[in-house]
């Protein structure tokens, strides 16, 4: 994997993941400059973000950005386009 690219990850139990694959082992994944997409608005599915990112931006709920996490239970890995992830990280960090 192109440590350089974004990517979206869905893990079985602790929901989907944008950034930076730094290591694969299995289902376990560890990323970098990463983000949580908590709920989107703008693309049917995570294929469609992957590809096209979201149209409505203000609606969606994509956490701060975490240096590093380790993610287990990985059951996809879609690599994002320039334009998805310039439109991923174009939306505003959701806080409580």
């Amino acid at each position: 994997m192109d440590c350089n690219k974004y990517y979206i990850v869905r893990a079985n139990r602790a929901g989907v993941f944008f950034g930076h694959i730094h290591e694969r082992t299995g289902d376990e994944v560890t990323m970098t400059d990463v983000r949580r997409l908590w709920y989107w608005a703008g693309a049917a599915s995570l294929s469609q973000m992957a590809v096209d990112g979201v149209s409505k931006p203000h609606d969606c709920k994509f956490t701060v950005t975490v240096p590093e996490m380790t993610i287990l239970g990985v059951i996809e890995i879609i690599p994002c386009t320039d334009k998805a992830a310039s439109c991923i990280l174009g939306v505003m960090e959701w806080r409580a």
